[in-house]
């Protein structure tokens, strides 16, 4: 019974076109939905809807000669819809996150056909910044370091010991801040990176040990941030003490020398 119903319902598609597709761009790039005609008919009519809403956003009367984009009320899409008016296609240009969302299609005429396309916009991916986090280091023979990420959504971030997983965390808003800590041993030979990506790109930063990573030579470089500001606060006060001091006993020498 299962088995006859689904291959009802392939029939059905296949005979009035009926399909549905998932697009994946790049914010800024131009993407195209296709039709299934290869060149319009005289009596075709064409119309591409946006949205839950079946927000018209162009459409295609051949005989009336209409080929239109420019009367779309919804203000996302100003001057940036085309129409290939060979084919019916449509192209967004500089797309945006906003554009994210479902496409349709009517076709009608010689062969009555309607398609769906799902449409997911990524972000632009910023590049991973690697720093380090003495302050964070358990041990003194081992170098903490953090990369992180500003602004994104959508995205996986990832720590990578030559080609080996070692961490990752991944997050579905937008414009959030990453952040994925690692320790390594110094001087150690290995290669590491940090990668972001989405489902369509991704940038790796890798990680030079020599320059972030060095053993600590003096006690200032070995304490945290806090510790440090602490000791020269304490170091600035003992020195306008001392000069107090030995500003009082020349006064106190000359008061006596009178």
């Amino acid at each position: 019974m299962i088995h006859t119903f689904v291959l009802f319902c392939l029939f059905f598609c296949h005979l009035f076109g009926v399909f549905s597709e998932t697009v994946s761009v790049m914010e800024g790039d131009s993407v195209t939905l296709y039709t299934d005609v290869t060149e319009i008919h005289e009596d075709d009519e064409i119309v591409w809807k946006y949205g839950a809403e079946n927000t018209l956003i162009a459409e295609i009367n051949k005989a009336a000669g209409v080929y239109s984009t420019s009367d779309v009320p919804d203000e996302r899409f100003r001057d940036r819809l085309k129409l290939d008016r060979q084919t019916g296609s449509l192209i967004i240009t500089n797309i945006t996150t906003q554009h994210t969302g479902d496409y349709e299609v009517q076709m009608s005429g010689a062969i009555l056909s309607s398609q769906t396309y799902h449409v997911s916009v990524y972000a632009r991916l910023s590049v991973p910044v690697i720093s380090s986090n003495s302050s964070s280091s358990s041990s003194s023979s081992s170098c903490s370091l953090v990369c992180s990420v500003l602004n994104v959504g959508h995205v996986t971030l990832s720590w990578y010991k030559g080609n080996s997983l070692l961490s990752s965390i991944s997050v579905s808003d937008l414009s959030i801040s990453l952040s994925l800590p690692l320790e390594v041993e110094y001087q150690e030979k290995n290669s590491y990176s940090c990668v972001i990506n989405n489902p369509i790109r991704n940038q790796t930063t890798h990680l030079d040990i020599s320059k972030l990573c060095q053993p600590c030579s003096d006690s200032v470089h070995c304490c945290g941030f806090t510790e440090t500001v602490i000791r020269l606060v304490l170091s600035a006060l003992v020195g306008v003490a001392s000069a107090a001091v030995l500003v009082y006993d020349i006064r106190s020498t000359r008061g006596r020398r009178i």
